[in-house]
């Protein structure tokens, strides 16, 4: 299987409320999501899809910049599958001026495990800087270790706790921040990151 990430669309809201509703215990409204996304100064919002099949070679497709390019060019397509192949998993950015807060990652139940929402955290992150961002924070559940294995692997790190943050239960959220991403260093180690994801991806693909 094949795995994309595109820009979320009005169209795609219905999808992306099933997902929704299968990772969270608090919704969101359509007119919600709607909002989020005509907010184009200060929020990016991103969709996962699944597809049998590959994209269309490269060059008959609008180029990307950015530090996916070099790895995942054939994976982050701005509006290639136009909401044809199940979407599977969405994520979600502010930035406040050269911070950025990642508002939601979620995947659907049956796709989790496979790299997808790493797949979405890169796409975030390449949009934090793409809209001047210099770092990323983020509330995790004090529960969810795996989530939080996941950050501390892309250099974000515990900085507080927000008291009974999840109205569900009265959970704690953890707070996370990431240390500057514009350095050589940071970049360095995304590289190296993205490659492992890369190949973990790729080797998910059917062979011929």
């Amino acid at each position: 299987m094949y795995y994309f990430v595109e820009p979320m669309t009005e169209a795609d809201i219905p999808q992306v409320q099933a997902v929704e509703q299968t990772s969270f215990h608090t919704n969101w409204s359509a007119t919600t999501y709607r909002r989020e996304l005509r907010n184009t100064a200060s929020c990016r919002y991103v969709v996962a899809r699944a597809s049998p099949t590959p994209p269309p070679p490269r060059a008959e497709r609008p180029r990307r910049n950015g530090l996916f390019a070099h790895l995942f060019g054939s994976l982050v397509n701005p509006h290639y599958f136009g909401g044809a192949a199940p979407l599977v998993g969405y994520g979600g950015l502010w930035v406040t001026l050269e911070e950025g807060h990642i508002t939601v990652i979620a995947v659907d139940p049956p796709y989790r495990g496979r790299g997808i929402g790493e797949l979405l955290l890169n796409s975030l992150i390449d949009a934090s800087f793409e809209m001047g961002s210099t770092a990323l924070t983020l509330e995790v559940r004090d529960s969810n270790t795996a989530a939080q294995q996941l950050y501390l692997k892309y250099g974000f790190l515990p900085a507080g706790k927000r008291k009974r943050y999840y109205t569900d239960n009265g959970e704690d959220a953890v707070i996370m921040w990431t240390e500057p991403m514009n350095t050589p260093e940071y970049q360095a180690r995304l590289r190296g990151l993205r490659q492992q994801l890369y190949t973990r991806l790729r080797d998910q693909v059917p062979q011929p």
